[in-house]
C-alpha cells in the first residue's frame, strides 16, 4: 500500500509539470490571438518580409505585414532578429504505424493480402509514438503516413504532429491509393529461382495489378447501374475504396526506383488514364521528358544514400532533385521513410542545395511543394493570410544544422518542443554537473 501512495504523490508532482510545458493543451483550438512581431517572415510563396508582424487567430493566419492592428487579448510574442517558416512536410513516411522495429506489437505497417486498398493508415496510428515529438522538434510539423506491404497496400493520411487522437491529428484522411510496382531486377545469387521462375512471377505481380483495377473499374460500373433498376451488386470494400482513383477523385502512389520499374509503371499509368504519383524516382531524372507530358510529380526519396550501381557517379543520389528541377519537373524531398531520423528532413533537402538546387527550391521542396503534391497547399506548406498558422520560429536558416527551431504552433496552438531526446540530454547534463561539482 506504501508502494501505490509514493506512486501517486510522484505522478502529482510531474503533472504541473507537464501542464506548464505549453499554455494550451494539444488537441485544443486556439483560444486567443497571437503576434509574432519584430521577425523576419518566410512566406515561401512570396518575398521576405523583414521586420514583420504575423498575426493568427482560430488556428489561422489573419494578418501578415510591417504594420499591423491587433486586436483585443492578444498575445505579443517578441521574435526579434528571429525567422518565422512555414512547417515543414516528411511527405513519405510510417510515423505512427511504427514504434520499435524489433518489438512485433508495435509494428502495423501493413495487412495480409497482394490487395488491401480499403486499408486506412490513420485509424491505425498511434498518438503517443515517441517519434512525433522528436521529429517535430525540428520543424517537421507534418506528416503523409504510408501503407506498405502487397501490391495494392491501401490508402495514407496527412497528419499534423500534435494531438491526443488520430482524428485530432489529421489534416488530411484520404490523400491517395499506394502500389508497390513490382522490381523488374532478378537474382542470380547461388539459392535463388531461375530467371525465368523470378520473371514469371514478376509478370504475375503485374497482372495481379491490372486485374485489381479491372475488377474495380467494373464493379463501379455495376454499381452505378443501381440507380437504373440494376439489381443491387453487393459491395466489396477494396474495389469501393478504388472508386475515388478510377474517378481521378484522388491519386495512385506508384513506388518504383528503376529506370526499368518505372517505364513500366508509367505504361500501366497511361493504359489506366488514373492521376499519379511517383514515389522513390532514384531514376525519375533519365525520364522527365515522359513525366513531363503526362503531368507526374515525383516524391523523391531521401538524398542521403549511395548510388544504386556501382558504375554511377558518387553524388547521383545528391543531383537528382536539381535534375528534375532543370526538367521542370514538380517534386518533393523526404527522408525515404526513415522513420527514426525524419527529423533530418531538412538536411536532406539541403544535400540537393549543396549539389545544384537552388536554395530557394530546397525549401521549398520541403515545405510549399509536398503541400501541393499532397493536395493541401491552401492550407499549409507556405504563409500567407486565410492559411492554417502551422509555422516555426526559428534562430537561423532551417536548412543549416547549427539552426534551432525555437517555437512551433500547429493550428494556431504552442507545441511543446521537449522530446525523448531534450530530456536525455537535460538528464545527463544534470549527472554530470553534479559529479563536476
Amino acid at each position: 500500500m506504501r508502494r501505490y501512495v509514493w506512486l501517486l504523490m510522484a505522478v502529482a508532482t510531474l503533472i504541473p509539470a507537464v501542464a506548464s510545458a505549453s499554455n494550451q493543451r494539444p488537441g485544443r483550438s486556439q483560444d486567443h490571438p497571437i503576434a509574432l512581431t519584430g521577425g523576419t517572415v518566410h512566406p515561401v510563396g512570396g518575398p521576405i518580409l523583414e521586420n514583420a508582424t504575423l498575426l493568427f487567430e482560430q488556428g489561422k493566419i489573419t494578418a501578415i505585414g510591417t504594420s499591423v492592428a491587433l486586436p483585443p487579448r492578444t498575445e505579443r510574442i517578441d521574435v526579434t532578429g528571429k525567422h518565422v517558416y512555414p512547417g515543414m512536410i516528411a511527405a513519405h513516411t510510417n510515423l505512427g504505424l511504427i514504434e520499435i522495429g524489433s518489438v512485433r506489437a508495435t509494428l502495423d505497417l501493413n495487412e495480409i493480402g497482394d490487395i488491401t486498398s480499403s486499408v486506412r493508415t490513420l485509424p491505425a496510428v498511434n498518438p503517443d509514438s515517441e517519434l512525433f515529438p522528436v521529429t517535430r522538434a525540428n520543424g517537421v510539423l507534418m506528416a503523409l503516413t504510408v501503407p506498405t506491404g502487397g501490391l495494392i497496400a491501401g490508402i495514407s493520411g496527412l497528419l499534423t504532429l500534435d494531438g491526443w487522437t488520430w482524428e485530432d491529428m489529421t489534416l488530411k484522411s484520404q490523400v491517395g491509393l499506394h502500389v508497390g510496382w513490382p522490381s523488374a531486377a532478378v537474382s542470380r545469387a547461388p539459392g535463388a529461382p531461375s530467371v525465368e521462375e523470378q520473371q514469371k512471377r514478376i509478370e504475375g505481380q503485374i497482372h495481379t495489378i491490372r486485374d485489381a483495377f479491372r475488377a474495380a473499374r467494373a464493379y463501379m460500373v455495376a454499381k452505378n447501374a443501381e440507380s437504373t433498376g440494376v439489381p443491387y451488386h453487393d459491395t466489396d470494400v477494396n474495389w469501393e475504396a478504388m472508386i475515388p482513383v478510377l474517378k481521378k477523385e484522388m491519386p495512385v502512389f506508384v513506388h518504383a526506383d528503376a529506370i526499368q520499374d518505372i517505364e513500366m509503371a508509367l505504361d500501366w499509368i497511361t493504359d489506366e488514364g488514373v492521376r499519379a504519383v511517383l514515389v522513390g524516382g532514384y531514376d525519375a531524372w533519365r525520364l522527365t521528358d515522359r513525366l513531363k507530358t503526362l503531368g507526374i510529380p515525383v516524391i523523391l526519396n531521401g538524398t542521403h544514400r549511395l548510388p544504386s550501381r556501382d558504375w554511377e557517379d558518387y553524388d547521383t543520389p545528391f543531383s537528382c532533385a536539381a535534375k528534375l528541377h532543370q526538367a521542370g519537373i514538380a517534386f518533393c524531398i523526404t527522408t525515404g521513410s526513415d522513420n527514426y531520423n525524419e527529423r533530418n528532413l531538412p538536411y536532406q533537402a539541403a544535400t540537393a542545395a549543396a549539389y545544384g538546387l537552388p536554395r530557394d527550391e530546397a525549401l521549398k521542396a520541403v515545405t510549399l511543394y509536398p503541400a501541393q503534391i499532397l493536395g493541401v497547399s491552401d492550407r499549409v506548406g507556405s504563409l500567407g493570410v486565410g492559411k492554417d498558422a502551422t509555422l516555426i520560429v526559428t534562430n537561423g536558416d532551417p536548412l543549416e544544422i547549427v539552426t534551432h527551431v525555437e517555437r512551433a504552433f500547429i493550428l494556431g496552438r504552442v507545441v511543446d518542443l521537449s522530446s525523448k531526446h531534450t530530456q536525455l540530454y537535460d538528464k545527463y547534463r544534470a549527472k554530470y554537473e553534479t559529479r563536476n561539482r
